[in-house]
């Protein structure tokens, strides 16, 4: 008996450790992340330009924020061909 109540707290402690895992996934791919660091950045990188007397520093730091956007949206594409093409050959 003893060994079911093993076996059943490590399928327990596996459960938790797998709702951990999916929560931390949906969390990369949230949406409510890529605006945090959406905003992130352009505060810092404003702040940056401003401190070092860049013209116009909150329109220029537009530009990078964009950016991150956009690779935010490429990311999962080059994420699968990683997967398919160079992971693969690993295992």
């Amino acid at each position: 008996m003893a060994n079911l109540e093993q076996i059943e707290k490590e399928v327990e402690k596996i459960k938790q450790r797998n709702r951990r895992v999916e929560a931390d996934k949906a969390w990369e791919v949230s949406y409510t992340r890529r605006a945090l660091l959406m905003i992130f950045t352009y505060v810092a990188i404003g702040f940056y330009l401003q401190a070092i007397n860049i013209s116009r520093p909150w329109l220029n730091a537009i530009v990078p924020t964009v950016a991150f956007w956009l690779s935010t949206l490429t990311i999962p594409f080059f994420k699968k061909l990683w997967l398919k093409y160079i992971h693969k050959k690993r295992i």
